[in-house]
């Protein structure tokens, strides 16, 4: 995109034509560390979610009982402040170090509603919002990154709840670094929620060599009280199918005819995700009402397909509608990676797409 399109692009076109679309590749975000813990709280998607709210399956008793039981641990959280918040007084005693699982962690396959779960807990728990934080834990540890370990432990250690979604240990250096932060978190009197796929004993497993890092992955584990969510994927139940891919020449005149739409070609969008660091994904589609790709086809690798999910996890949050040309969403990963360590991560983006492919749908005229 030449840069006089970019410049109308950005501040408008005139009437006698309309504007392009945007370009994700044309954009390189700064993430300031200050944004990135503004935004530790639940996505937009998930900013109405309430216990109240959250449709169990009648089918899955599962369901019920973690409303249920997380109602009940949101209430328990309304007590004395942490003991790193600096509200107790110079002469009060010193709580005792916690006994038992600090946390509940939420165990169930993708589109089950654990991320609508951990959010309705943020809103349930009874303390003001710049004493709770809420992140995917590729943001936690991108908050790591950009603050530093001790500062992190300072900015987080004095909330009364962490809430981390999709937990998942991808190589050693997090788990390491995941188990000492949670740690030194739950000695300052933090209460943790988590959600993912894999139950915490089981947290690394054919991905690297976990059985190296037991020690880490089960101190993780103690910090959790396991809550097994049941069901299907909640995202497709009882709709229809996700509308086949569209043409190339179909989804450049839907990108041309929305406005805030971006429009790019996906083989270049994939080498793009690889000079932008996941932590800035999220600023990636700021402002962006639909999401328009051209040329979609099955990933080369597994690094690459591992930054797709990131990008697919960050779109979903925001609820930005995906129209695509080429390969269906399913297609996207091979077999091989289907049946790997980080199949249920690929699972779960192609349950997510599928769900804003279905949402993009108007976006293309009859």
């Amino acid at each position: 995109m030449s840069s006089s399109t970019q410049s109308s692009s950005a501040h408008g076109a005139s009437s006698a034509a309309p504007a392009a679309p945007q370009s994700l590749c044309a954009r390189e975000p700064h993430v300031p560390a200050e944004r990135l813990v503004a935004e530790m709280v639940p996505p937009p998607r998930f900013a109405s979610a309430r216990f109240d709210t959250y449709i169990p399956d009648p089918n899955q008793p599962s369901q019920t009982q973690a409303v249920e039981v997380l109602s009940s641990f949101a209430a328990g959280l309304g007590g004395a402040y942490p003991s790193g918040s600096g509200k107790r007084k110079w002469f009060a005693k010193k709580p005792a170090a916690p006994t038992g699982p600090r946390g509940v962690y939420l165990d169930g396959g993708y589109g089950v509603g654990k991320t609508h779960l951990l959010a309705s807990l943020w809103h349930a728990t009874p303390a003001e919002p710049a004493l709770k934080a809420f992140g995917t834990f590729v943001e936690l540890t991108n908050l790591v990154g950009a603050l530093g370990f001790q500062q992190t432990v300072k900015t987080l250690g004095g909330h009364r709840l962490l809430c981390i979604d999709e937990f998942e240990l991808d190589d050693p250096g997090d788990t390491v670094l995941v188990s000492t932060l949670l740690g030194r978190l739950v000695e300052s009197g933090v209460a943790l929620a988590a959600t993912s796929n894999t139950l915490p004993g089981k947290l690394g497993e054919g991905r690297f060599a976990a059985a190296d890092f037991l020690r880490e992955i089960q101190g993780l584990s103690a910090h959790f009280r396991p809550l097994r969510i049941d069901g299907e994927d909640y995202r497709h139940r009882g709709l229809p199918e996700a509308p086949p891919p569209f043409s190339d020449e179909q989804v450049t005149k839907a990108a041309y005819a929305t406005e805030g739409a971006s429009l790019d070609d996906f083989p270049h969008l994939l080498d793009h995700l690889a000079r932008v660091h996941p932590s800035r994904y999220g600023a990636l589609t700021d402002d962006l009402t639909a999401v328009c790709l051209t040329d979609v086809s099955a990933v080369p690798d597994q690094s690459t397909a591992l930054r797709l999910v990131v990008l697919a996890d960050r779109l979903y949050d925001r609820e930005i509608p995906v129209l695509a040309a080429g390969e269906p969403f399913d297609k996207l990963f091979s077999e091989e990676m289907l049946n790997g360590g980080y199949r249920k991560k690929y699972f779960r983006a192609i349950s997510r797409l599928t769900a804003l492919a279905r949402d993009a749908k108007g976006l293309v005229a009859d």
